[in-house]
């Protein structure tokens, strides 16, 4: 064997050993939670984004195409660069609806009663079919690969966590499995901060969040006045993290990682 060869193979042997001390290194985290981002106005999506990174946490982001405080909407061309670095981060991204699109009843022919809060019809009550609803939510997934670069999982989350086990059913039909979340894991960005402070959120979810919960917040709500995330996002992780959770992406979640891997 030529003595160029064996050096390249020491230096690779070498090179996984470290590797592999060092997982070894870092114990298991058996404490999981996973957060999740809804979009909104999109005002803080770069605080949000900076923290995320600083403290190295990963998250879901469920997306539509909201209105923003800048650009064309939330999937429009002036956010795509934002999405693909968060890609390039390692977060992961599933439909949350093209607008914003709320399922509001199960009607006697199998329809379904929709409003969406975005776009053209804002506002207006909709009667589609399952297979409108499926579009919808495919819509918003396939600008997320088209800006990312990579395929969203075969998940999705109905405005205002809205839904009905017939809707729910069809809706897994045609490949997508809907993600709530936890009642602690509701960390009340959308509440108004006339009535409830971010010291008061801060400490109630330090308090109730539990192992395994699935955390929701937005980025950027239009009518707290006193906005969230500057102030509770990174004392939340910090929080969390220095009472033994560790973050993870939905892709890992227990209730959602054997789907993904069947939907491949």
């Amino acid at each position: 064997m030529g003595s160029g060869r064996w050096i390249t193979r020491r230096a690779s042997a070498a090179a996984w050993l470290l590797a592999a001390g060092a997982a070894a290194a870092q114990p298991a985290c058996d404490k999981p939670v996973y957060l999740t981002l809804d979009t909104g106005h999109m005002g803080v999506a770069p605080l949000i984004a900076d923290v995320l990174k600083r403290n190295d946490v990963k998250v879901t982001f469920f997306a539509a195409q909201e209105r923003t405080k800048e650009g064309d909407g939330s999937l429009g061309d002036h956010w795509a660069g934002w999405w693909r670095a968060r890609a390039g981060e390692g977060h992961e991204f599933a439909s949350h609806t093209w607008d914003h699109t709320y399922w509001r009843a199960d009607l006697p022919d199998g329809r379904i009663r929709v409003r969406p809060s975005s776009g053209p019809d804002a506002g207006v009550d909709k009667v589609w079919t399952a297979a409108q609803y499926c579009a919808e939510i495919g819509k918003a997934a396939q600008r997320l690969e088209q800006v990312t670069g990579r395929k969203p999982l075969p998940l999705f989350r109905a405005p205002g966590g809205k839904t009905s086990p017939r809707f729910l059913a069809a809706m897994e039909a045609c490949g997508y499995k809907h993600v709530g979340w936890a009642p602690a894991g509701f960390l009340g960005d959308e509440l108004p901060s006339e009535s409830v402070s971010n010291a008061a959120l801060l400490a109630k979810a330090l308090r109730d969040v539990r192992a395994g919960d699935i955390l929701v917040a937005h980025l950027g709500i239009w009518s707290r006045k006193d906005p969230w995330a500057p102030a509770v996002l990174e004392p939340l992780v910090k929080g969390l993290k220095a009472k033994g959770f560790c973050f993870a992406t939905l892709r890992e979640h227990p209730a959602y990682r054997d789907w993904i891997a069947r939907s491949r």
